[in-house]
């Protein structure tokens, strides 16, 4: 057994203090580090970030929206082709109730053949009222029935939908996910706004941007 002198033990135990301490500051140095780390990660973030992101959003949709309303206004059809979606086409509704077993729904080809090839007629559907059918090619359809002309310069609002008539709308349901720019034309004073009409274009994301997937016309029915 080795005995120390009384100046080694004593330089020991100065040297063991020393190193606690310094261990213990080590400790509470990593410990407020940390702490302060976590304070800056899970500050809230501003509320006013959300809403801007969703008012450029709605933004972006609805100037994609008035594009193609003046193309179709100014009978420009061919324009919106590239709108359609790439895989689901484009479904043409006459009435605010979608009809999935027999509204026309044409892909991105099939549009642009049947602009051209306007001796082609298709059944739309049947007119409220009467009950006859609407017997057209396309071009005649979106120049006559769709009508984009009649929405320029109208009220224009983005996932709000106007329920004026008593036809049934079922947009939603068929639509769940998707967005909708609604264009509403309130009628004239000569027949007492009855003559309202509301053109809705439906758009869906496909890989990162909004395509057209529905062309619904409403109006009042009887």
């Amino acid at each position: 057994m080795i005995i120390l002198p009384t100046f080694f033990k004593e330089k020991s135990a100065t040297l063991a203090s020393s190193g606690l301490l310094l261990l213990t500051l080590t400790a509470t140095g990593c410990q407020s580090a940390s702490e302060s780390s976590e304070a800056i990660v899970y500050q809230p973030t501003s509320t006013s970030a959300t809403p801007m992101s969703t008012d450029i959003s709605q933004q972006t949709l609805k100037q994609q929206a008035l594009r193609i309303q003046r193309a179709l206004a100014n009978k420009d059809f061919a324009r919106i082709t590239d709108d359609i979606h790439p895989t689901r086409g484009v479904r043409f509704s006459m009435y605010a109730y979608v009809r999935p077993e027999s509204d026309k729904v044409f892909n991105r080809a099939q549009y642009a053949q049947y602009l051209q090839q306007s001796n082609i007629r298709f059944t739309w559907g049947e007119k409220d009222g009467t009950g006859d059918l609407l017997i057209t090619p396309l071009p005649t359809y979106l120049e006559t029935w769709v009508d984009g002309k009649k929405f320029n310069d109208v009220d224009i609002s983005v996932n709000k939908l106007t329920n004026n008539g008593n036809s049934i709308n079922n947009l939603k349901d068929i639509y769940q996910n998707s967005d909708v720019v609604e264009f509403y034309y309130k009628g004239t004073e000569e027949y007492a706004g009855m003559d309202w009409r509301v053109l809705r274009l439906v758009f869906d994301e496909y890989q990162g941007k909004r395509y057209l997937v529905a062309v619904i016309n409403d109006q009042w029915t009887v």
